[in-house]
């Protein structure tokens, strides 16, 4: 497909988060699941519940896919440090910051609430449109300020000059 990959997928550690950006296409989904499944890796994904229709449903859950209800945050938040803690398989979850394909200013804070809870790495992980470059950049040191941490995230992003399938969309500041 041309894309070139950049990097490898971080040693395997038992539970971690992938923050992926931009988010402006479905395609986004798709390339960095394959990216991270070329590394043999399971991955698994945050769709909003109302994907999960027959059979795109049978399609999502197979390729590690679960649903979320997006007007109840919080609980989503709740119930994924639960499944992280209680898992006895490695949980390599994917997020977007964004939390949408649409344009959006201030990213959500719930994969900080997620990682700080469990003491998991997270990871900034992008697909280049512009590029057509798929990798991790770094790990991500974590405060305790979710705020300032996601501002900082999104200025990584802006200084990796990454660009989405639907560039618009794709706001880091």
């Amino acid at each position: 497909m041309g894309w070139t990959i950049v990097g490898n997928p971080p040693a395997p550690v038992k539970n971690c988060i992938f923050l992926e950006a931009p988010h402006t296409s479905l395609w986004d989904f798709i390339i960095g699941y394959l990216y991270y499944r070329s590394g043999g890796g399971k991955l698994r994904i945050m769709v909003k519940k109302e994907m999960f229709f027959f059979p795109l449903g049978l399609i999502l859950r197979a390729m590690g896919a679960f649903p979320v209800d997006r007007k109840n945050a919080r609980h989503t938040v709740l119930s994924i440090i639960r499944e992280m803690e209680s898992s006895d398989k490695p949980f390599h979850l994917a997020m977007c910051p964004e939390g949408t394909r649409k344009p959006i200013r201030k990213w959500k804070t719930g994969y900080h609430v997620i990682a700080r809870e469990v003491k998991i790495p997270v990871f900034i992980t992008y697909v280049d449109w512009g590029r057509k470059r798929v990798g991790i950049h770094s790990e991500v040191e974590l405060t305790d300020d979710a705020r300032k941490d996601t501002d900082r995230i999104q200025q990584i992003y802006k200084e990796l000059g990454v660009k989405g399938k639907h560039p618009e969309n794709f706001l880091t500041e």
